[in-house]
């Protein structure tokens, strides 16, 4: 179950809007599941800004190596560091631990741009 506080988008990320301005993101628990176990994670560098859509880094599985895209546009604050040494995190808390992450919004308007829980349930079949 996609938890319902959380913007989603047709690229299978998800996005937490925190009180402070900033979002943090991940991939969808349907997304680690498609691509099997996760052994690497690829992230731009702290401070490059990041656009709505447009790709920002790769996730490396057993099966095959994905882009991952911004789910909102902002200047990148942090990585989740862990992942370099404990990427299955992603497979085993994509909504938790396996974050991946975190901007300070630009534009707190593209979120009306994102998906609801129902609506990516829908489409993630």
């Amino acid at each position: 179950m996609n938890p319902p506080e959380l913007g989603y988008t047709s690229e299978h990320e998800w996005v937490r809007f925190n009180d402070d301005g900033t979002a943090t993101m991940g991939i969808t628990d349907f997304a680690q599941e498609q691509l099997g176990d996760i052994v690497y994670v690829e992230f731009p560098k702290i401070g490059d800004q990041l656009v709505q859509g447009e790709k920002f880094g790769e996730v490396e599985s057993v099966k095959s190596v994905s882009d991952l895209f911004a789910a909102i546009s902002g200047e990148l604050l942090e990585i989740n560091n862990r992942l370099e040494k404990e990427p299955e995190l992603v497979n085993d808390e994509p909504y938790g631990e396996g974050w991946m992450i975190k901007v300070r919004v630009k534009d707190p308007a593209e979120r009306a741009k994102l998906l609801s829980a129902d609506d990516y349930e829908a489409i993630a079949q």
